[in-house]
């Protein structure tokens, strides 16, 4: 789809989940908004996305989580099962609303519920500049259209072109792949409510049941050479899976061996931001600043990523609704945007410090090779986030 003007008001720049319901966020608020998305459908990489209560009351605030409750079922109970040590234990899953859901479920719902010509997909944004005159935001688009907007949102994940242009690209990494697929039971699978973590060796294997028949899993392990060449095909993803959990219990091996070929997903290595670069970095340049993972990328040991750009949305609507006259008086506009958005950032700053740094203790246990490193990690993360579900207790508040 063609943009059809060459002037913006508002325009968020990435139409996968945080774009959309940042767009649908704003929309609730009667603010108009245009979503660029450079691939020509909607993306929802990843397979499924875990949300955890705080997510739920931002789908609340969104107006779409009744229609999603009816895709999944709740999780109500965990297990942990050590094959090193053949240790069996109950994982204490928190005693809100857990589910997981389809990314294209939650996709097709944010972007169905927009107004007519808000989302433009096949419209990449190559670069952003500052006007030397006005300071308003003016983006470059494949094919070497400028498009001048009041106000940039850069959702664009973490490969974001708007966090690049802003320096704050993430850039840190562990070592670590992740498989993620569905597996489908025609006569219905044995997990019942319950979510399953199964670890030999530096393998872990999650299972969360969807619904009755479909279940969604994922294998974390360290990266490999073999990764590179694996994401360019689903059979071989497929194979790497099936040799990932060589070992494991034959219903886990039957698991990866049945799955739907076309739902798999490799990651071969986790980019994130570290807590201190959240902590000093101010992800705003006039009227453009980020959200979603453009601002916070995070690994998903926390299962918190797709729940935080939620969140985003709803807090950024919000604070960008209490700027009564975005539309008149440019200069006054601007200055009220850029409050808007140091209120916005404020806000959220702590939150997500909290959530990087919860991750990032848990990524550097299961990353480092050194046991002196994983000791000291397991020590803060003892100290910090003695209440490891404290993270699912958040709430955004109301639009």
């Amino acid at each position: 789809m063609e943009i059809g003007d060459t002037k913006e008001n508002i325009v968020i720049v990435g139409g996968g989940i945080c774009g959309l319901a940042t767009a649908l966020a704003l929309h609730r608020k009667g603010i108009r908004s245009v979503v660029l998305e450079r691939s020509n459908t909607l993306r929802a990489t990843g397979a499924a996305i875990i949300v955890h209560p705080n997510g739920w009351r931002a789908l609340d605030q969104l107006g779409v989580a009744s229609h999603l409750r009816q895709t999944s079922i709740p999780i109500l109970s965990g297990q942990f099962h050590s094959l090193d040590n053949d240790e069996l234990k109950e994982m204490p899953v928190g005693e809100e609303e857990l589910r997981c859901l389809k990314r294209t479920d939650l996709v097709d719902i944010l972007a169905n519920s927009l107004p007519r010509n808000t989302l433009h997909l096949g419209c990449e944004v190559l670069s952003i500049k500052l006007d030397p005159i006005t300071s308003s935001p003016v983006l470059q688009l494949q094919g070497g259209r400028l498009l001048n907007a009041k106000v940039v949102i850069g959702c664009d994940g973490v490969n974001s072109a708007i966090s690049n242009m802003m320096g704050v690209k993430a850039e840190k990494i562990f070592t670590i792949s992740v498989i993620r697929g569905f597996t489908n039971y025609p006569n219905g699978h044995e997990l019942g409510s319950q979510f399953r973590l199964t670890k030999k060796d530096d393998t872990q294997v999650g299972q969360l049941p969807m619904t009755k028949n479909l279940v969604y899993w994922f294998i974390t392990r360290k990266y490999t050479c073999q990764d590179s060449m694996a994401s360019k095909s689903q059979k071989l993803i497929w194979n790497l899976a099936v040799d990932s959990v060589e070992g494991f219990p034959t219903s886990i091996i039957e698991m990866a061996k049945n799955c739907e070929l076309d739902s798999l997903h490799l990651t071969e290595y986790l980019r994130y931001h570290a807590p201190w670069d959240i902590l000093r970095r101010r992800f705003r340049e006039g009227t453009v600043t980020l959200a979603g993972d453009a601002m916070h990328a995070m690994g998903p040991f926390l299962a918190q990523g797709g729940s935080a750009c939620l969140e985003d949305a709803v807090v950024l609507a919000r604070c960008l609704a209490r700027t009564s006259h975005i539309h008149r008086n440019a200069r006054g506009a601007k200055m009220q945007v850029e409050e808007a958005f140091d209120e916005y950032l404020k806000e959220r700053k702590m939150r997500i410090l909290r959530l990087s740094l919860q991750m990032y203790l848990i990524g550097k246990m299961l990353d480092a090779s050194s046991q002196f490193v994983k000791f000291i990690c397991i020590i803060l993360l003892a100290v910090l986030f003695s209440d490891s579900h404290g993270h699912t207790r958040y709430d955004c508040g109301s639009l």
